[in-house]
């Protein structure tokens, strides 16, 4: 052991030298709970065990490699790779841009663990490590876990920092690969904002937080505030996936355009669209239709031998048969509905003289405003579809590192 370089609530971080492998390695020396009873320490020590073997199968050059685990002194110490780096935590706020690329790192580093079987369970600034080179390597994983893999020990002890815990731990639940996709977004608003968004004056109240407050507005995460709403949301199912979370990151370091987090429902029913304004100017027409239809035939009807002065001529865009007009069926609307009166039926013959009982005519009316056709006392049968309107419808424990990969709040 060459001298301590981090410490924490759950255990102490050395720089130490391995002197059968000649090569200088960060050694954790994890302390459990005082409160334990021995039955739980033993069950602590060989969880602890089994959680630095997984974690030593992820070989990942964004994740600390673990090299060893041993027992000495009654309690478990892990030999891990030694970084030299800073923590992202001392080097807070960071422009999001440089964020998202950290970001990206870390997701992959996790990418990697939850492949292989491991959940980190404490993911947040201290615990990720950024080279000289401004490479980001993720630490402690899956270190100092409780018995049984809960969040909570029979005791009471918490395992986890409150103010990067998820919501579904800190009520109890076992951990899941979402759980560190939580701790990531805390962890990436911490970055960008300098500070945790539910961290309060002490443990209970901060957990609390984490369980039902929402986090403060964003002001200098620009692009980045999406990403970090989605991944904070509360309910795990409902939290952005891994990978949406990766393309929408990558997007921010690119300066590509980013789509939607997550599922947009279909915008409000705020406005008449295509489909609508086609409806209304049929249902115009057919208005005026009506009205002017009925009075020529009942002034046809009440006039027999005089001949019907000539009606005003109509819009070109609005045409109809008889038998639309007798069954008060619009004919296609128009585009640019106008205050023009829609023609009026009469004698086929323009100098003739309209008579009941004669037979109703099959062809559209002609768009220059003479009669056509002479009214009929019976309507025809139903208005073909020609004449119907088109239907337009557009569519583990705290360790904070200083130069290591492990952290003081192990």
């Amino acid at each position: 052991m060459l001298r301590p370089i981090g410490r924490g609530g759950m255990g102490k971080v050395w720089h130490a030298h391995d002197e059968v492998l000649d090569r200088d390695v960060a050694v954790k020396e994890v302390f459990p709970p005082a409160d334990l009873t021995e039955e739980d320490r033993e069950a602590f020590t060989r969880r602890t065990f089994r959680e630095a073997r997984a974690a030593g199968r992820v070989s990942h050059p964004g994740v600390a490699a673990v090299y060893d685990v041993l027992e000495e002194g009654g309690h478990p110490w892990i030999v891990m790779q030694l970084v030299p780096s800073d923590t992202l935590g001392s080097l807070a706020p960071l422009p999001p841009r440089r964020v998202a690329e950290i970001g990206l790192q870390v997701l992959a580093a996790l990418r990697a663990a939850h492949a292989a079987g491991v959940l980190h369970r404490d993911v947040k600034p201290d615990n990720v490590l950024l080279t000289e080179g401004g490479r980001a390597v993720l630490t402690d994983f899956g270190i100092a876990t409780t018995p049984d893999d809960v969040t909570v020990t029979r005791t009471g002890v918490l395992v986890g920092t409150p103010a990067f815990i998820a919501p579904e731990r800190a009520m109890g639940s076992d951990a899941t690969p979402a759980s560190d996709l939580w701790s990531l977004g805390v962890t990436l608003y911490h970055a960008v904002e300098g500070c945790s968004p539910f961290q309060r004056d002490n443990p209970l109240a901060t957990l609390g937080a984490v369980i039902h407050a929402q986090p403060a507005p964003m002001a200098r995460a620009g692009a980045l505030a999406p990403v970090i709403t989605g991944l904070l949301r509360k309910h795990p199912d409902e939290r952005m996936t891994m990978e949406e979370t990766e393309q929408r990151l990558a997007a921010i370091v690119t300066g590509a355009p980013a789509g939607p987090t997550g599922p947009v429902p279909p915008p409000p029913d705020s406005g008449p669209g295509p489909r609508r304004r086609v409806l209304a100017v049929a249902a115009a027409a057919l208005a005026v239709a009506l009205v002017a239809g009925g009075a020529a035939w009942f002034t046809n009807r009440g006039a027999a031998g005089e001949r019907p002065s000539a009606p005003p001529a109509a819009s070109s865009s609005v045409s109809r048969t008889d038998d639309g007009v007798r069954q008060g069926t619009p004919s296609q609307p128009s585009d640019t509905p106008s205050g023009a009166t829609p023609e009026r039926l009469g004698s086929s013959n323009p100098s003739g003289t309209p008579t009941r009982g004669s037979k109703p005519s099959k062809t559209p009316a002609s768009p220059s405003g003479k009669p056509t056709g002479k009214p009929s006392d019976k309507p025809s049968g139903k208005p073909s579809k020609a004449d119907e309107p088109e239907d337009n419808d557009d569519g583990p424990g705290r360790v904070e590192p200083s130069s290591v990969e492990g952290d003081d709040e192990g």
